[in-house]
């Protein structure tokens, strides 16, 4: 099979997965909606603490794909199972840290001037999603191995069992019924809980009966911990998770200065940001293909097929990419009605998913590579250009232009400042990121150990 039906399979096996999960706060924000204003008050506040925490622990995790795959390519299988064993201390460690900032939220939620009637109802929420947790960071852990080992599918029907299961926990626990009083933001929490739990149990489960498995011995007794192999656990996924951390948090203050702008404002930046997440998935599930079989061709000592599978990879993120982007350029106007009724949100947000058709390309040039860039231990550098440009350039060069003027133009109190100033940002990232992807996979390979 060439590589680009092995990439393309890979990655819509990924994408329904995480269309999936996608899915799951989509359907809470509806339920939550439907119960009460201060019900979805409360999970928005909630949900943007918890995705801040999770995505920086997951992406410690994830970032582990391209050490099992280039096990998997060295035909080393019993090295991978002894790697994930170890990850389960990573994984354990995160854990205990992400459920620490949970559990006690009231200095953050004062810092960021959440009003007084809703911290109880969040601190409420985030408590239980604390409990939620662990098992959302250990089923990262068989999805991340599942991508490496090119078995996603596993992965994907869990998901979407999951949202099966979802749905209609968080609508009975919210609004309550049979029993059960209603519990708003909190009931969704639950719903939550119950559904990692379940897809964290049957991960565990397949793990131990499938047959695929059995090569790598998983279920050996499990090691001492390895400090060598957890410090280079480390020097890959820390960077790569404040990575992470940083693009999720750039998107979340810019939603948070942009709400000073007023309502409408708010809200046709959140039809943009919404567009923009899902647009996102295509790039993303790509990468993640393109690093499996990069790595795997690493680990395999043909660098020449690595360079290859990302050629690729990044050939068929860009072709996706400018189709997508065409699409919304050409449906610009027309795309807000799908989301809102009010003529003035929907003409607020028609020139801003112009930028999102600009933004977009350059995401999935950069996605692309800095995925790649972690099979070749690249992430310092990565992080630093993330953390100058996305929080520098992107959401300060938008704050200034929105709120101080440039030079001789008055300020430009729209969020269309903002888009602005992050789609320039990112287009810087995508254009250092280039460069460097093509000095890495030219290299010479270090001696195999």
């Amino acid at each position: 099979m060439s590589e680009l039906r092995l990439i393309a399979r890979h990655a819509g096996t990924v994408l329904a997965g995480q269309l999936a999960v996608m899915a799951f706060g989509v359907t809470d924000t509806l339920v939550a909606g439907r119960h009460s204003p201060e019900a979805l008050a409360a999970l928005a506040v909630g949900s943007a603490v918890y995705i801040s925490v999770y995505v920086g622990l997951m992406g410690v995790l994830q970032a582990l794909l391209p050490v099992w795959a280039e096990l998997e390519g060295a035909g080393r299988p019993l090295q991978v199972g002894r790697s994930v064993r170890q990850s389960l201390y990573l994984c354990a460690v995160a854990s205990v840290l992400g459920i620490g900032l949970l559990v006690q939220p009231e200095a953050l939620l004062r810092w960021t001037g959440v009003p007084d009637e809703l911290r109880a109802d969040v601190t409420q929420y985030l408590q239980v999603l604390a409990l939620a947790l662990p098992p959302a960071l250990l089923f990262r852990v068989y999805s991340t191995l599942n991508q490496a080992l090119h078995l996603p599918r596993l992965v994907t029907w869990l998901q979407l069992a999951g949202l099966a299961l979802k749905v209609p926990l968080s609508m009975w626990w919210a609004w309550g019924g049979a029993g059960v009083a209603a519990q708003g933001a909190t009931g969704c929490a639950w719903a939550t809980l119950a559904v990692n739990g379940a897809m964290a149990a049957l991960a565990v489960l397949m793990l131990s009966r499938q047959t695929v498995y059995h090569p790598y011995r998983l279920w050996q007794k499990p090691e001492p911990p390895d400090w060598q192999q957890l410090g280079q656990f480390l020097r890959l996924g820390l960077p790569a998770g404040l990575s992470i951390l940083v693009e999720v948090t750039s998107f979340t203050l810019m939603a948070l200065f942009i709400a000073r702008l007023g309502t409408t404002a708010a809200a046709s930046h959140q039809i943009a940001a919404n567009l923009t997440a899902v647009l996102y998935m295509v790039p993303l599930s790509i990468s993640i293909a393109t690093s499996a079989r990069a790595s795997y061709w690493l680990g395999a000592r043909q660098p020449a097929r690595a360079r290859q599978a990302i050629r690729t990879g990044l050939l068929l993120a860009m072709g996706l990419a400018t189709l997508c982007s065409a699409a919304v350029w050409l449906g610009h106007a027309g795309l807000p009605r799908l989301y809102t009724q009010q003529a003035e949100v929907a003409n607020q947000a028609a020139p801003l998913l112009v930028w999102v058709a600009l933004y977009h390309l350059f995401d999935a040039a950069q996605t692309l590579c800095v995925f790649v860039l972690r099979c070749y231990r690249v992430t310092v550098v990565t992080l630093v250009v993330y953390s100058t440009l996305l929080w520098g350039a992107g959401l300060g060069g938008g704050y200034w232009l929105a709120y101080r003027g440039l030079a001789a133009w008055a300020p430009w109190a729209r969020p269309d400042a903002f888009w602005a100033g992050s789609t320039v940002a990112l287009a810087a990232v995508a254009a250092i990121f280039m460069p460097l992807l093509w000095r890495a996979v030219h290299r010479p390979m270090v001696p195999a150990p």
